[in-house]
């Protein structure tokens, strides 16, 4: 397949999503991984010095644009590869599953994945965006000044109506994650019914686990959990 052809045919679109859409499931663990720490129970510390060092690290910044690249990458082809099935009344971008029916949520990937942009866009404006371009309050750990994100965190999580929205999110995201997952690895080419049982044992864990975890961020912080 020529370079080319990974954005202008119905396969390569395809591979495109597939790939992008691993490289955005291993950003997800890492972004889960950092949230976490909030419930280390130290104030904040952790989490916020992990989030400085996400933020201030040269490699990670680098990653950072590559990740906002994929995002849209994945986000365009979506969009195309939609609008040329539903003219051509075909199958969505994942390769066919070649069973009898198929979910709901598969149905409406599309869907889901402008619910999923939608709260995208709302998290980067209330955490990504005054963490880059906004003055903000500081804590110091060990002489180090870094970003009071967990105090944002609380303040942002204090409205009822954000957590709510935050929860609608979170569940857009699971059925998503729910198709998306095993469609990402049968887009790469992943035929074998050994290891698609248990990409999709992995995948139905990973789309219930990793969103109740970012669902519990905003409802620990509302209930004063941590």
């Amino acid at each position: 397949m020529k370079w080319s052809e990974l954005f202008t045919s119905s396969v390569g679109k395809k591979f495109v999503m597939g790939l992008t859409g691993i490289f955005l499931i291993l950003f997800l663990i890492v972004h889960v991984g950092i949230n976490a720490c909030i419930w280390a129970m130290d104030d904040g510390q952790m989490f916020n010095l992990a989030a400085h060092f996400m933020g201030a690290t040269v490699v990670m910044r680098i990653l950072e644009i590559g990740l906002f690249a994929g995002f849209l990458l994945h986000i365009i082809q979506a969009y195309v590869l939609e609008n040329q099935n539903r003219r051509k009344r075909g199958v969505t971008y994942q390769v066919p599953m070649g069973n009898k029916g198929s979910k709901w949520y598969s149905r409406y990937m599309g869907w889901l994945g402008t619910f999923v942009l939608l709260f995208l866009v709302i998290h980067i404006r209330q955490f990504w965006v005054p963490s880059r371009f906004l003055e903000m309050d500081e804590v110091t750990y060990n002489g180090v000044a870094v970003h009071n994100l967990f105090g944002l965190m609380k303040d942002t999580f204090s409205e009822t109506w954000v957590v709510i929205v935050y929860l609608v999110g979170c569940l857009s995201l699971s059925y998503h994650l729910m198709h998306g997952f095993q469609s990402a690895f049968r887009s790469l080419g992943v035929y074998n019914n050994r290891y698609l049982k248990l990409i999709n044992g992995i995948g139905v864990g990973f789309a219930i686990i990793v969103p109740l975890a970012f669902a519990m961020m905003p409802i620990s912080m509302k209930l004063g959990w941590v």
